[in-house]
């Protein structure tokens, strides 16, 4: 008899369209309801009243909100063994991957692992259905964010993860808590929780992407120091790259925008349309007409929304 591979399962309730609570990501309410808890969407409801604009789901808030329903969360560094070691005690993960389309990074669930074949399984919001990523793509596409693991599990379970070894346990939290105050307009106290994370984990680069991203948005020159020191702490990261690329393309360095683009292409040429458009741009300016068309149309390719026609080009 041929021996069936072993798998390892957690059975993740389906959310659907009309179930979800879209103030509130989709893998926080998914995992909430895993555990058997949701939340009141009366409740959420009040959450946008907080950020100026914003339509869409609070990440922080998404945290903070089944903290006071119970729950405690643990956002850290983690690794390929460390998310099998939680599926084998039934707790599902919350991972950053990098995006597609339009999208440049999402989140998603890890609730399974195939030992035989090598596969990471992630959920999808289908019947029946779910991600099966070859182990070595998942580790390729979760390093570029950083190994960020999320963990929100039942107090009473909270003894399982061990804190002293939770890698950038308090840094990551305090940079969640920088975006929060980012999204509600305030920079200045966004700045000063990321030079807090800086001093708690000098070497996490994501709170150096991240002050980099908003003296980017601010026109700072600082933003270049701080996306200088991400790469020196990982060569791979997508998303410095990408944000020295739009630094230079606002300041008309084109040459260097255009540089920085094309390793964050080289990295991962799908993760992110709209890179191929700003490229396309910095190309066009440095008078390479025939480039530029060659990026607007891999832009319009990935871009599936884009509001541009190819017969505009």
């Amino acid at each position: 008899m041929q021996r069936q591979p072993e798998k390892h399962l957690i059975t993740l309730p389906l959310v659907s369209k009309t179930e979800e609570n879209i103030y509130l990501p989709l893998v926080i309410n998914v995992v909430l309801k895993y555990w058997g808890e949701e939340i009141e969407p009366n409740e959420a409801l009040k959450l946008p009243q907080k950020y100026s604009g914003n339509k869409g789901s609070m990440t922080m808030e998404g945290i903070e909100l089944p903290e006071k329903h119970g729950f405690k969360t643990y956002i850290y560094k983690g690794s390929i063994k460390d998310l099998k070691k939680g599926i084998d005690q039934g707790i599902p993960s919350i991972v950053i991957l990098p995006g597609i389309h339009e999208t440049v990074q999402h989140a998603s669930i890890v609730s399974n692992y195939d030992s035989e074949e090598r596969r990471i399984l992630t959920y999808l919001p289908e019947p029946d259905t779910i991600g099966a990523i070859p182990e070595s793509q998942f580790q390729r596409d979760w390093e570029q964010d950083g190994y960020d693991r999320t963990s929100v599990d039942p107090n009473d379970m909270k003894d399982i993860l061990k804190n002293d070894i939770l890698k950038f346990r308090d840094s990551n939290r305090t940079c969640f808590e920088a975006e929060k105050v980012h999204q509600q307009g305030n920079f200045n106290d966004a700045m000063e929780k990321l030079r807090i994370a800086i001093e708690l984990d000098n070497d996490n680069l994501q709170t150096w992407c991240l002050l980099g991203g908003i003296y980017n948005e601010i026109n700072s020159g600082d933003a270049i120091s701080c996306y200088e020191k991400t790469i020196i702490l990982d060569p791979k990261y997508y998303l410095a790259y990408r944000g020295l690329g739009n630094y230079c393309l606002k300041n008309k360095d084109y040459l260097k925008a255009e540089d920085y683009y094309t390793k964050a292409i080289a990295l991962n040429p799908y993760r992110f349309g709209p890179i191929y458009k700003n490229r396309a741009f910095t190309i066009l300016q440095l008078e390479n007409t025939s480039g530029a068309k060659d990026n607007l149309v891999r832009y319009l390719e990935q871009t599936p929304n884009a509001a541009h026609a190819i017969g505009q080009l």
